[in-house]
């Protein structure tokens, strides 16, 4: 969570929040962002479809990530996968995908409705034809937006590594030089940012094979990776991987961790974990959100948590696959839910 009307500057006012949104929740029956149809594999960014439209997973919607703006209305970035040229099995072959970073404006957190333009195309963000995603935006001490992503110019078993851009309207976007983290052969992906007090910059993200990792920086681009793990894979939900985590702070100074957790590859879910100090996490027993229902039937992944404008409810998006296609891979959507109260 991001919010730009507690703060328009570095500050960890950006992600705190008053009480704990807890696991449970109210899937809508629509996509918060529908998947372009197959017939439609290089669509506007702006473009709308209809709901009964052929898909089979050639196009999806993946990794939204929620700016509240100082004026109260809300910003979604997120991730559309389109076919590579040459690859027509486009997200069905995420291997050989393209991907490029849109994004969707809502007055209300519960409507939203695609910008035209694109925020940043793999070109730009370093990539090439292949992959830029799952953008992190947040305030900088300067008053203007960072985006944090990942820059994939190649298969997933390739490496990857964190970039950023910034931006003074969260619309048009300049590349940055060099990378915020990068290794050797390592995959880095899913960047999330954690403001702290003392006015350090705390950078989580996943590495492939390991789990979800952190570094830490003064000004947010020269990041020194911290000992250990923040999350390991391993536990009855995350045995393969742990990824793409969200992280709130209490009123109580504690915070709360929700994050993906694949137990299977053909089966992901929502999960959760609690800190004192952002270092050191306790995984939750109970998922947060499970897979199961006909649009997240397999996969219920990448996630963003906001409040609504009454100040009260939560509600969360993230990415569902409805395991239609092959191997339980099908049609990713961008999907919604609200906390029970």
């Amino acid at each position: 969570m991001v919010d730009l009307s507690r703060s328009t500057t570095s500050s960890p006012d950006v992600h705190a929040v008053p009480s704990d949104p807890g696991i449970s929740w109210i899937k809508d029956e629509a996509p918060t962002i529908e998947a372009p149809p197959d017939n439609d594999p290089d669509p506007l960014p702006e473009a709308k479809w209809a709901s009964n439209a052929k898909r089979t997973g050639i196009c999806g919607a993946v990794a939204p990530r929620v700016v509240k703006l100082p004026d109260a209305s809300y910003r979604m970035y997120y991730t559309q996968m389109v076919p590579r040229p040459g690859h027509p099995a486009g997200a069905n072959d995420y291997d050989n995908v393209s991907t490029r970073i849109l994004s969707a404006t809502s007055t209300d957190g519960l409507s939203w409705t695609p910008e035209a333009g694109v925020r940043l195309t793999p070109h730009q963000g370093g990539a090439g034809a292949w992959r830029v995603v799952s953008s992190e935006v947040v305030p900088t001490s300067d008053g203007r937006l960072r985006m944090y992503y990942e820059c994939a110019p190649g298969t997933q078993s390739d490496p990857s590594t964190i970039r950023s851009a910034v931006s003074k309207d969260g619309l048009f976007w300049e590349m940055e030089g060099g990378n915020r983290l990068a290794s050797g052969d390592a995959n880095y992906s899913s960047p999330r940012i954690l403001c702290l007090q003392d006015g350090r910059i705390r950078l989580y993200c996943h590495e492939r094979g390991r789990g979800i990792i952190s570094a830490i920086s003064q000004e947010g681009l020269t990041f020194t990776e911290e000992e250990g793990t923040r999350i390991s894979k391993g536990g009855p939900y995350d045995t393969t991987t742990a990824f793409a985590c969200e992280i709130l702070q209490l009123h109580t100074g504690e915070y709360v961790m929700y994050y993906a957790g694949y137990s299977a590859p053909n089966r992901a879910q929502i999960l959760r974990a609690l800190s004192d100090d952002g270092l050191h996490w306790e995984k939750q027993a109970e998922p947060a959100v499970l897979p199961g229902d006909p649009l997240d039937r397999a996969k219920s992944s990448e996630m963003c948590l906001y409040r609504l404008p009454t100040g009260q409810a939560y509600r969360i998006v993230y990415e569902g696959c409805d395991g239609t296609a092959v191997d339980e891979r099908g049609v990713w959507r961008i999907l919604g839910a609200t906390a029970r109260a």
